[in-house]
Parts: structure tokens; sequence; C-alpha cells
């Protein structure tokens, strides 16, 4: 399932830059996350990286875009052609 991040989110920008596949960006009011480029870090960490730096919490799992293991792991080989999931 990918995460989304709230309008709790306070605009801080530390989850953008942890993204490993890039899918955080500015929006006009807060951060968005780009379901099709989130693995939920999948392929790269054992936690999502925006949910472990967001001070308030607002990146959460999105109960709208639900996909198993193996689905985020197609997503992070298709995202990243060539690199092996760690």
């Amino acid at each position: 399932m990918a995460f989304k991040i709230t309008d709790e989110c306070i605009a801080c920008g530390s989850c953008e830059s942890e993204c490993p596949n890039s899918a955080i960006s500015e929006g006009d009011e807060y951060y968005a996350i780009d379901p099709d480029k989130c693995t939920e870090c999948v392929g790269f960490y054992e936690v999502q990286q925006c949910f472990e730096v967001c001070p308030v919490e607002a990146a959460v799992a999105d109960p709208d875009c639900v996909e198993t293991r193996e689905q985020l792991l197609a997503k992070f080989r298709k995202l990243h052609p060539g690199q092996e999931p760690k």
C-alpha cells in the first residue's frame, strides 16, 4: 500500500530527501506522495522513511492504494532496473 501525506503536514520537507524513489514532492499546501513511485521503501529499507522522519506523523498508509509485498517489489524493479532489492 502506498503511503500518503495528510493535511497534518507542516511542509518542513524532511521527508522529500529521504524517499529513495523520489516519490515525494512539494505541493501547494503540503507535500505529496506519488503512489506510482511509492514502494513503501520495499527494496531499500525495512520501514518507511517518510514515516520515520516526519515530526508530525503526517505520512501514513493510504488505504486506497493497497499493494502486496510482491507488487511493491515489482514496482521497485520497474523503477530501478538492474538493482537488487535489499
